[in-house]
Parts: structure tokens; C-alpha cells; sequence
């Protein structure tokens, strides 16, 4: 079963590393987006995770720091049950424009990967 959602630009971890969460904003714009598209049951088995990210300009980033807010609050959401599930995540740089998004497709893997 695959799953794509469209998620807003997230905040920079940095900004929220000390406070040990995601801002609320942000995680309700991502409940919106898993909501509206009535997949149903979170995702329960392994999973791979693709980010396509469309950065809102040119500024130089670091792809790293993209994944850890936009999986959590998809975890939130309900989504998928926990972030361990992933056993296979990449990140893409893709063109950018304003104001910024991430595509995230979400796949459970067969028995054989």
C-alpha cells in the first residue's frame, strides 16, 4: 500500500531542538493533509519513505535536518504507528518555489523488501 501526502515547508529542527517538540502549526497543518485523505488505518508493517523537497528559495540546506519534523508529526497524525518503522527513507532536493513543501510517499514494504 502506498500513501502520498503534501506537506508545508517544516520548521528548521534548530528552532525547536531545545523545546523537544514541533510547533502546533505546523503539526495541524500535517493532521489536516493525513485526515483529508481518508486512507483509513495507520500504516502498520515497514515502510519505505520518500521526501521530495521543494524548498520555498535558494537558500543553501542541509537535507539532513528536513525529515525529523514532518515524520513526527505524520506519527501524530496517525499516519503510520512509529518512525521505526522505516527501515528505507531518502530525501530529494526538487526544484523550489514559494512557499515550500515536501512530498512524502510512504510505502509498506513486501516480505521481500
Amino acid at each position: 500500500m502506498t500513501r502520498v501526502y503534501e506537506l508545508p515547508w517544516p520548521p528548521c529542527v534548530n528552532s525547536f531542538k531545545f523545546r523537544r517538540f514541533v510547533p502546533k502549526a505546523f503539526r495541524e497543518s500535517v493532521r489536516v493533509e493525513v485526515w483529508g485523505r481518508s486512507y483509513g488505518e495507520p500504516l502498520t508493517g515497514r515502510l519505505t519513505c520518500l521526501i521530495e523537497a521543494h524548498p520555498p528559495t535558494r537558500r543553501r540546506r542541509d537535507l539532513d535536518n528536513i525529515a525529523k519534523a514532518p515524520l513526527d508529526a505524520l506519527v501524530e497524525a496517525g499516519a503510520f504507528l512509529d518512525d521505526s518503522q522505516i527501515d528505507d527513507l531518502r530525501i530529494v532536493r526538487r526544484e523550489h518555489g514559494r512557499p515550500g513543501k515536501l512530498v512524502v510517499t510512504i510505502r509498506e514494504m513486501s516480505d521481500g523488501h
